[in-house]
């Protein structure tokens, strides 16, 4: 098999914590020949430490390199529009970690640049891979005739707490080697993209700014994972949104079409009942990791449990709680894979790239998010600053 020369763009804690390690376990498929970081010095700490032939403070070096085939844009969300789009005008593949981005118009733009490249887009939503997920979440939900209810909930505590216990020990840049002009640029990006989440508003305010963050940051894993688990659809309606930093919910409406593909997971049983689905999500100081997606039926419940992404070997499980032939409960815990999510996620990825698989987390589905994350913010009382 060919092994996918790879170029780093990023070096920060994902990138310390993740992918240069998981990369490494994948050395059979994959080959790391360069990094960049805003941090000179934190890029060549990564290069010394997984053996990377260079370390840069030029992302245009990593995207124009001739030894790479797949650009990781690994940096904060509001560069990956424009290194993704980059990129694959360079004709390079993209792993561009989630969020895709965070307003409409600047998905629009990666995902034209895509169809002029012979580059593809790869998003990192590596719950969607996890092999539990895949395997007997997907399955045990297809066996429920009717849905009538679900929920989604994620609550994070502190990342420090799992980073800190993870075996990676990551640095983090002084301060003092981000060039003054650099925050401006990046400041003067992120406002840009800002005014195109919220285009009709006469204000921004930081209100305003955190929820966009907050679906961009954790609410992007659990509203992807909501899509896929109830047949790639998207709500019929919001019926309610709630904005209270650092704490959010919202109730939607389900009414998923009849399945037209072979990657659904709806039975034509399940297709056109409408059903309620609660979110709800927020991080504070507590150490746990809670994050969860559950499915009822009449009689059965199924829900897979994902524990913190940070310590490598955590298992994600199944449980699914029923009514036997014997009118009797019946509890259950499925266990695929101990498989970690973003070895699974990277090993995927490198079949769709080499083998031209199609791409389940494509810049297209990452779009449909955002139109998610739109109508959230017309539901949520932000509106208010928003002109008819």
């Amino acid at each position: 098999m060919p092994v996918l020369k790879v170029g780093i763009i990023g070096a920060g804690e994902v990138a310390q914590v993740i992918h240069l390690p998981t990369l490494t376990l994948l050395s059979h498929l994959y080959q790391i020949n360069g990094i960049c970081d805003i941090s000179l010095p934190t890029a060549q700490h990564c290069s010394h430490k997984f053996h990377i032939p260079y370390a840069t403070t030029d992302p245009y070096k990593i995207i124009n390199d001739t030894n790479v085939d797949v650009v990781f844009v690994l940096t904060s969300d509001e560069f990956h529009a424009e290194y993704t789009i980059a990129a694959l005008r360079a004709g390079k593949n993209v792993m561009v970690e989630k969020p895709l981005t965070i307003s409409i118009p600047a998905a629009e733009r990666i995902i034209d640049a895509e169809k002029k490249s012979r580059g593809r887009v790869f998003v990192g939503y590596m719950r969607r891979y996890a092999p539990s997920f895949t395997g007997s979440f997907l399955r045990e939900v297809a066996s429920i005739p009717r849905i009538l209810y679900a929920r989604v909930r994620d609550m994070s505590g502190p990342n420090a707490f799992f980073v800190n216990q993870s075996g990676t020990f990551q640095v983090k840049p002084d301060v003092k080697d981000i060039p003054a002009e650099a925050s401006q640029a990046r400041d003067k990006l992120l406002d840009g993209l800002y005014r195109e989440a919220f285009p009709n508003a006469s204000v921004i305010t930081d209100e305003m700014k955190k929820y966009c963050r907050f679906l961009g940051s954790l609410g992007s894993h659990d509203l992807s994972l909501m899509r896929e688990a109830l047949g790639g659809s998207t709500p019929s309606s919001i019926e309610g949104v709630s904005v209270n930093d650092p704490f959010y919910s919202a109730i939607f409406t389900f009414s998923p079409p009849p399945p037209t593909t072979t990657t659904t997971t709806m039975t034509p049983e399940q297709a056109g009942r409408s059903f309620s689905v609660t979110y709800e999500s927020g991080i504070d100081t507590i150490p746990s990791f809670d994050a969860h997606l559950a499915i009822y039926g009449t009689n059965k419940r199924v829900s897979i449990q994902y524990d913190s992404p940070y310590v490598k070997g955590l298992p994600i499980k199944v449980h699914v709680e029923e009514v036997n032939e014997y009118d009797e409960k019946q509890v259950r815990e499925v266990l695929s894979s101990y498989e970690d999510a973003y070895t699974a996620e990277l090993t995927e990825m490198y079949t769709c790239f080499v083998n031209g698989k199609e791409i389940k987390t494509s810049a297209e589905d990452a779009l449909e998010d955002l139109r998610l994350y739109d109508a959230m913010y017309r539901k949520a009382g932000i509106s208010s600053m928003i002109r008819a």
